[in-house]
């Protein structure tokens, strides 16, 4: 039997796609400080900016996965790179907290169009069923990568330009995927009335289905969590971490402030998530998903705990940014292949998209619920402590899900 050659166009055009909008989506946190000092703002009105784009996001997610089943996934991407760009570019000359919050739903918008939803369904599609597993790890990987460089390079801009500067620069830099779309070539989609037909009747009996609910509301925790850590970790290194020492490795690689330890830290949990990812890729071929997922969350929990419960230094912000990393997006490519392997390929963008916004809805509570809690507290421990809750909670909803192909008309108890 030939084998298949898992790196097609569409695995590596998508990959390039994630790279780039995700690269610029993990920086948002390195703006917290700067933008709150520039206009003297609360925490609280960027983080409910960046909270609203997670939101957008989430709810961008399925009407983009739905227009690419109707009208072509490059179609979608395109678009979401042109509201992306417009976000962006707009955002820059913002000067009011609703200013950046209104304009964050563009952003949202845009990042929904070019993310996991929309790609992860094409390569999906794309793959064969040898391949499918590890295709979606690596699809995710190629986004952990764009978080190992957006924050430091967004750093880097910060010292030559304001933010706004920086805002621009990323706008111009996420139309480089309208280059990347010849690549994302996929066979014709159905017309468009069988196709809202079809699309109906899977949505029918998805919703019926327990195990389809128990994954939408699993992966809120995992919003949560990743959605507080990218806005938050940055300024929460730079205000909390004890100092650098001059003689340390990490002087010696150029790291003397917290605050470029805190960009470090988001660059660091995005490398280490490409092994992750790529595992968890590997893994979900082999063994029961459900399983995987429950012992993600649960090893994040633990994580978590640790990291709040112990004094925070450099070496335990080092250490945590790789343990979280390694769990961090490994997530994604299980629960969209287990969307998939469950309800079938051919609505796969909109099925997970659906599930998507339930991670989004947690992004905007941990994001939202981050600045809150800070500006009335003065730190993030009780938003660490939410965020260890909501984590054991999803490990637990995971296990009765019936990991088996929902066939026509079969809708039991998960």
């Amino acid at each position: 039997m030939q084998k298949t050659n898992i790196f097609t166009p569409v695995l590596i055009g998508g990959c390039l796609i994630l790279l780039i909008g995700f690269g610029i989506r993990a920086s948002f946190g390195v703006f917290q400080i700067p933008v709150a000092e520039e206009f003297g703002w609360p925490r609280a009105e960027f983080s409910l900016a960046i909270a609203i784009q997670n939101l957008a996001w989430g709810i961008g997610q399925p009407l983009f996965g739905a227009f690419a089943e109707k009208f072509g996934d490059r179609r979608a991407i395109l678009l979401g790179a042109l509201v992306y760009a417009a976000g962006l570019a707009l955002t820059a000359f913002a000067t009011t907290p609703l200013g950046h919050q209104a304009l964050s739903v563009l952003i949202g918008f845009g990042v929904a169009g070019t993310g996991f939803g929309v790609v992860l369904a094409v390569v999906g599609r794309a793959s064969s069923d040898e391949h499918r597993s590890m295709s979606l790890g690596i699809a995710t990987a190629a986004g952990s990568a764009g978080q190992v460089v957006g924050p430091p390079f967004a750093e880097m801009l910060l010292g030559v330009m304001n933010w706004s500067g920086v805002f621009l620069v990323f706008a111009a830099i996420i139309l480089l995927v309208i280059l990347v779309l010849p690549l994302m070539r996929t066979p014709a989609m159905a017309d468009a009335g069988s196709l809202e037909e079809s699309m109906g009747e899977i949505l029918r009996r998805a919703f019926r289905d327990p195990s389809y609910s128990l994954i939408f509301v699993g992966f809120f925790s995992c919003g949560y969590q990743l959605g507080f850590i990218t806005a938050h970790f940055p300024a929460f290194v730079t205000e909390v971490c004890g100092p650098i020492d001059p003689g340390s490795i990490l002087s010696g690689l150029g790291i003397s402030t917290t605050s470029q330890l805190g960009a470090l830290s988001i660059a660091l949990i995005g490398a280490a998530n490409i092994a992750g990812t790529l595992a968890a890729g590997w893994l979900g071929k082999r063994f029961t998903k459900k399983y995987l997922l429950a012992g993600i969350y649960f090893a994040r929990t633990i994580v978590a705990a640790w990291f709040i419960i112990v004094p925070m230094t450099p070496a335990t912000v080092i250490i945590f940014s790789i343990m979280m990393g390694a769990l961090w997006l490994a997530t994604v490519p299980l629960t969209s292949g287990l969307v998939g392997y469950i309800y079938g390929l051919r609505y796969m963008g909109t099925l997970y998209g659906i599930v998507f916004f339930s991670h989004q809805l947690g992004a905007f509570i941990g994001v939202w619920l981050g600045g809150e809690l800070y500006d009335l507290y003065g730190n993030y421990t009780l938003v660490w402590w939410v965020g260890v809750g909501v984590g054991l909670f999803s490990a637990i909803v995971h296990l009765p899900i019936r990991e088996l192909p929902l066939a026509r008309g079969r809708v039991g108890t998960a």
